[in-house]
């Protein structure tokens, strides 16, 4: 492994699991500034240590956020990405209370559905020859 930095390790595994998250506000309403952004990345960064993840890399618009995240195999992502949303949504309604002009009637800061997509280590193609390569013994 090139980087022993993502290198994880568990009580009986080894492991270098990301996923690359987006987040999409409700009806794609123009919900975010700068400072809205900086809040969701704090908010994201403790909601992801409680679930023994780690944000590598946040970044968003005035619609959606992307996130990069480090989990271990314990984790179910979609519990996490509940998590996210509802605690950010919850977070961000209480703090900055002009977003509600955007919850209008659904009363919700983000689109129900999301964006997940597994990230890092070499692309499927090398994968699939590392494994057809294997000396497999012949009995």
């Amino acid at each position: 492994m090139e980087n022993d930095m993502d290198v994880r390790k568990g009580r009986h595994c080894v492991f270098d699991l990301h996923a690359h998250l987006v987040f999409v506000t409700k009806y794609r309403h123009k919900v975010f500034n700068e400072q809205h952004l900086t809040r969701l990345e704090s908010i994201f960064r403790d909601v992801c240590e409680s679930f023994d993840c780690r944000l590598e890399e946040f970044n968003g618009e005035s619609n959606h956020v992307h996130l990069l995240v480090s989990f271990p195999p314990t984790v179910e992502l979609s519990r996490l990405v509940n998590s996210l949303k509802g605690v950010s949504s919850r977070y961000m309604r209480r703090d900055y209370p002009e977003l509600a002009e955007h919850y209008w009637r659904a009363k919700r800061l983000w689109s129900g559905s999301y964006y997940a997509g597994t990230a890092g280590g070499a692309p499927l193609a090398t994968l699939r020859t590392y494994i057809e390569q294997q000396n497999r013994p012949a009995y």
